[in-house]
């Protein structure tokens, strides 16, 4: 008989650093187009798998020496590479068991979410989008921190997900009991796009739980999580300084998508980027909801994975263009 216990133990065997496993009912209440079990419907259990993002990939971002490392082995090669290569082994495990798998990495949405037809009635738009952050909820693994950035007690927020759904009758995990997220507000206060709200927070109930994030402006954030502000990008040049510094003040209205293409074609350094890994360059290096919040979290002695010296051992650096 498969177990909840084996099924951890392999995964954590081929490359995982967490595992959660969630009920399919903990998704009563979703939307159709992101609900899993229209992708299964006799599926029983999901399984989360974790992979940690590397301190050390945050080091030249931080330092403001070596912007590369992060975007691409702490995200391209875990989303693209690593993650796929670990669902395809526990996928296997489980139908060698007797059970099917559907294998979801991170970058599945890339095709497209609720664009196709339903090819029923009652039948929510191809393709069914799994909010991994609720998702990597109901397995147990953490919780939804104020920047809407999951938190782990194992590693805080640096870690990405992927997961498995199967028909495989396996014990779900408790869900977590928080207390990670202390609502320092450093993740707003510290974002170079001032993405996140202060004020305005977002609800939503799962599981019979009441999650709570703050507001996110998904445009400025798309924009400058891969070009940066002059603050903290030295790839910037007066003109994509002008529009960068004209969207966060809302003087230029447009979707998350077009701010995104937009501020990609105006930087270099962030063409190259997609050219080499196909993934943002994420030049400001998550400096609210990822690092700040991680020296946060690390200060209180709250995550598992400990360092012998604190990440911030100096004061941040901080660029400032000639034409500013």
């Amino acid at each position: 008989m498969l177990t909840s216990e084996a099924v951890k133990k392999f995964a954590l065997e081929c490359g995982a650093d967490i595992v959660g496993i969630g009920s399919m009912d903990r998704f009563e209440g979703a939307p159709k187009e992101c609900d899993p079990r229209y992708i299964f419907p006799d599926a029983k259990a999901i399984i989360g798998l974790g992979f940690r993002i590397h301190r050390g990939l945050l080091r030249g971002i931080e330092e403001g020496t070596y912007f590369a490392g992060y975007p691409a082995m702490g995200y391209a090669n875990i989303n693209d590479v690593f993650a796929p290569m670990v669902l395809r082994l526990v996928g296997n495990f489980i139908e060698d068991h007797g059970y099917e798998a559907v294998l979801y990495q991170n970058t599945s949405v890339r095709l497209g979410c609720n664009v196709g037809k339903p090819v029923a009635e009652g039948m929510p738009k191809p393709d069914v989008f799994l909010h991994f952050r609720i998702a990597a909820f109901i397995c147990g693994m953490g919780e939804i921190g104020y920047s809407k950035l999951f938190l782990t007690p194992q590693f805080g927020p640096r870690q990405r997900f992927a997961f498995i759904i199967t028909d495989a009758p396996l014990e779900p995990d408790p869900l977590f009991e928080g207390g990670l997220c202390d609502r320092c507000m450093l993740c707003a206060e510290e974002c170079p796009a001032g993405a996140i709200s202060k004020t305005k927070t977002v609800k939503v109930k799962v599981a019979g739980r009441e999650i709570e994030w703050g507001e996110l402006d998904e445009t400025k954030c798309a924009a400058v999580y891969q070009v940066g502000t002059p603050r903290c990008s030295p790839f910037l040049d007066e003109k994509s300084e002008q529009f960068i510094s004209q969207l966060i003040e809302g003087k230029t209205k447009m979707s998350a998508g077009e701010a995104f293409s937009q501020a990609k074609s105006l930087v270099a350094y962030s063409r190259n980027a997609w050219e080499s890994y196909h993934h943002p360059s994420a030049i400001c290096g998550g400096m609210g909801c990822i690092r700040a919040c991680m020296v946060h979290l690390e200060s209180q002695g709250k995550l598992k994975n400990k360092f012998h010296s604190p990440f911030r051992r100096r004061k941040p650096w901080w660029y400032s263009p000639p034409w500013v």
